[in-house]
């Protein structure tokens, strides 16, 4: 099945109402037509890097009786994604520039995000990133990734990624300690929703939407991710963004995959 962070927070993005929505990667020369079509399909313009020497990324998803996922990941083409994979045009007329915290965990993968983003944040764009992975977040180092994302104007990660960065136990608290850091934070609690922080204090709280037959939790936080920047870029505030994720999120957990449902 298709999938990808990236790829996935902007299908859900459209699905939430955006209309012009593109994604920047690097796909291996064996799929990186069908992953271009299937982007297409979910209306994504692709611009997508083609490598003639690495697969395109794989990720095997474990999924339990209880809809939780674990991954099993070869990262393969997306982490060779290279500054000539960028240009500073791919920003004209942008509203705002998502960045995966996958790009950050790699060298050559690392030097192009922190190029889209210093170019993004000279020409006035705003800049969010998602920290993806606690584990690779712990190898990388908290205080290592905070020096990257410096300059980024939302940050969205998970309860167990606030923990891992500001080392507080409360996702709360985690979420208020960041936003000394970041103008705006969101931070997802799975089953209890999210909160959104601002200037050092808790600013909303989203309780999770009710889901009766939860099928797989894959793509839940891409979701959410998606959702919250679609309200967002459509003049919600941070609360509202984040209830708008809140919804998207649970739509997720209905369909397997980390995709929305084709329609």
């Amino acid at each position: 099945m298709p999938g990808g962070a990236g790829a996935n927070v902007a299908c859900w993005a459209v699905r939430s109402g955006c209309r012009d929505v593109a994604l920047v990667a690097r796909a291996g020369a064996e799929s990186a037509d069908w992953h271009r079509e299937a982007l297409e399909r979910a209306g994504v313009r692709a611009l997508l890097a083609v490598d003639p020497e690495v697969a395109t990324a794989t990720v095997i998803a474990l999924v339990d009786a209880a809809a939780e996922r674990t991954f099993l990941t070869d990262s393969g083409a997306v982490l060779r994604l290279a500054t000539e994979d960028f240009a500073p045009s791919m920003l004209d007329g942008v509203g705002r520039l998502h960045l995966s915290g996958y790009l950050l965990f790699a060298a050559a993968s690392r030097a192009t995000a922190l190029l889209a983003l210093r170019t993004a944040v000279e020409r006035g764009v705003p800049v969010s990133v998602d920290p993806a992975s606690a584990g690779f977040l712990a190898e990388l180092g908290p205080k290592r990734f905070l020096e990257l994302a410096d300059g980024a104007e939302l940050l969205l990660p998970n309860a167990d990624e606030a923990r891992l960065l500001t080392g507080l136990p409360e996702p709360e608290e985690a979420a208020a300690e960041l936003s000394r850091t970041f103008p705006r934070v969101a931070v997802t609690l799975g089953e209890r929703g999210a909160v959104v922080a601002a200037g050092g204090v808790v600013t909303g709280r989203v309780r999770a939407r009710p889901v009766l037959d939860p099928v797989d939790s894959t793509g839940a936080g891409d979701a959410f991710t998606g959702g919250f920047l679609a309200a967002l870029l459509a003049g919600a505030d941070d609360e509202a963004a984040a209830a708008e994720g809140c919804r998207a999120g649970a739509e997720a957990v209905t369909t397997v995959g980390g995709r929305p449902p084709r329609p």
